[in-house]
């Protein structure tokens, strides 16, 4: 981000996205940094309702519901969240499993992904701007 942040083209507003081990690095840097504007974590690790507490970014959240991930963890984060005053959305796909953006798994799940995405997209847009 710090990089980011000297460069022309930026317009000073910093999004985040990630999956898997990424989509839980997403959240610690949402927990972590002032300058994330919106976080999207797709499958990672949910963050503690006391982390969640410390982010102040929008979140949106992905989840399959065969994820070994707990759906559970995630409703719990995305509480603390709701607490907290923060902006966010918690999408559970059923029958969708972990990695079900990957279209080289089995495990892609193309509805799941498509829609994904375009949630993703009109996230950045709201919280981001153009």
């Amino acid at each position: 981000i710090d990089y980011l942040k000297g460069q022309d083209f930026v317009n000073g507003r910093f999004g985040v996205v990630g999956f898997c081990m990424g989509g839980g690095l997403v959240l610690q840097t949402a927990a972590n940094s002032s300058d994330v504007n919106a976080a999207v974590p797709f499958y990672g690790s949910p963050l503690s309702a006391s982390t969640a507490a410390q982010v102040s970014a929008p979140v949106l959240s992905f989840l399959g519901s065969r994820d070994g991930i707990s759906a559970s963890d995630y409703e719990t984060m995305h509480a603390a969240l709701t607490d907290a005053g923060v902006p966010n959305k918690f999408q559970l796909y059923d029958g969708a499993q972990h990695a079900f953006f990957n279209d080289t798994r089995t495990s892609y799940d193309e509805a799941a992904a498509m829609d994904a995405w375009q949630q993703t997209l009109g996230w950045f847009e709201t919280y981001l701007g153009s």
